[in-house]
Parts: C-alpha cells; sequence; structure tokens
C-alpha cells in the first residue's frame, strides 16, 4: 500500500506535530491508521517530510517527524485562464485533473459569453489542494480570484500568450508554437467561444491563437487537454 500524503502549512524541522481535527479524523476514522505508521507531509511549497503515527487521536492525530526535503518545482510555468461554467462541477472536474496533470496556476475567466453560476473559491482550493495529494505532489496549484476577460489581458506578461478559440481560421498547433521552459498563459473560453471583438483584442495584445486539435471540444475538456500539451 502507497504511503499517504497529507498536507500541513507548517512543518517543524524534527520533533512532533498535530494535524487539525479534520485530518485528524480522516487520518484515524477513514482510514484507520495507528500508532507508528508511516505518512508523508507536504506544505504545498515543496517542503515533504516522512512522519510516523505517536498518537492516533481523532481530534488531534500527533506525528514524528523523520525527516524532512525541499523538493524543486518542476512543474512547467504555466497559468491557464478558463471561462467560468453556468455548471460548477464541471468547472470544479476541470480544475482537478489540471491540477494533477501540475498546471502552475488556475485562474477562472468571465468573458461576455460566460453564463456565471456561483463561484465557491474554499471549494476550489480544498480541490486544488486534493488533487495535489491524490497526485503525491509537493507543489499546489495557485487558484486565483475570478478576472474579467479584459483585466487578464491588462496584466499579463507571460512570455508565451495563447487564446484558444473555434474559428474556423487563423489558428496554429499550440503543441508547435509553446517554447519549452518559457512562461506561458492560455486562454479558454467558454461554451460558445470568445468573441470577434475578445479574440481581436487578444491578438492585439501579443496573444497568438491556437487550435487544440480537429474535434470541437466543450470548455472543461479544452482546459485539460491544453495542460496536457504544455505540461505533460
Amino acid at each position: 500500500m502507497d504511503i499517504p500524503f497529507f498536507h500541513l502549512n507548517d512543518i517543524p524541522s524534527g520533533g512532533d506535530t498535530v494535524f487539525p481535527e479534520e485530518s485528524s479524523r480522516h487520518i484515524v476514522s477513514v482510514l484507520r491508521m495507528r500508532e507508528g505508521e508511516p505518512l508523508r507531509v507536504v506544505n504545498g511549497k515543496g517542503t515533504m517530510a516522512s512522519a510516523r503515527i505517536t498518537d492516533a487521536h481523532k481530534k488531534h492525530c500527533r506525528i514524528e517527524i523523520l525527516d524532512i526535503a525541499n523538493i524543486a518545482d518542476s512543474r512547467k510555468p504555466m497559468t491557464l485562464a478558463v471561462s467560468l461554467l453556468k455548471n460548477p462541477s464541471r468547472f470544479e472536474w476541470m480544475l482537478e485533473k489540471v491540477c494533477e496533470i501540475g498546471v502552475h496556476a488556475l485562474v477562472p475567466m468571465i468573458c461576455h459569453r460566460t453564463e456565471r453560476g456561483h463561484v465557491r473559491m474554499d471549494r476550489l482550493h480544498s480541490i486544488a489542494m486534493s488533487a495535489m495529494l491524490q497526485s503525491r505532489q509537493a507543489w499546489l496549484t495557485e487558484v486565483k480570484d475570478p478576472v474579467t476577460f479584459d483585466e487578464l489581458l491588462a496584466v499579463a506578461v507571460q512570455e508565451d500568450r495563447f487564446i484558444a478559440h473555434c474559428l474556423p481560421n487563423g489558428t496554429e498547433p499550440l503543441r508547435s508554437l509553446h517554447t519549452s521552459g518559457a512562461t506561458s498563459l492560455l486562454l479558454i473560453g467558454p461554451e460558445g467561444d470568445f468573441t470577434e471583438k475578445e479574440i481581436s483584442s487578444a491578438l492585439s495584445s501579443g496573444f497568438r491563437a491556437v487550435g487544440l486539435g480537429e474535434n470541437r471540444l466543450r470548455t472543461e475538456t479544452a482546459g485539460v487537454v491544453a495542460a496536457a500539451l504544455i505540461c505533460v
């Protein structure tokens, strides 16, 4: 059985530390782990520690830190900006998958045709955290606050800037344009795509128009495909 991963904001360099109640309950009551069992702890900022349980209490599980390491961030420096969706569960599914793939940052975006549902940022952060632990990573994907399309264009500074759209002409394959090692920002529009005005504004701001293949993709699928093309 794989050694399970858990999150702590502050990991001491040695000695004992205690999990908060929610994590303690999961360790003891759900996973039924006991004293002496090993686990790994990450802080989402590159620190990873090996530890063992010293007190399997369901409200304040205590662990002993055995060794600690700083893990280099090997993720591609990619920021993915994706239109919010009317159905939040579809956006959440996409977020989970791109975090597992290893996107550096995810920006919920509000475009002209965005049919925005209720956005729960606490839930999005929780999904990103779970995806980091599930995929056994030491670095957490940053989930930024929602911004409008125009606000994002105004602050974009990445070396490679792309907008993926579905118009029949004027796009090139994403994989052939991305520069290995370059910081990148890729925009994915809502169902119904970006407007022609939005596409024109992006191109005028130094973005390049890209395609993600021959098939017409849903917004959440396009986000996963784009992340895989650049990050994997």
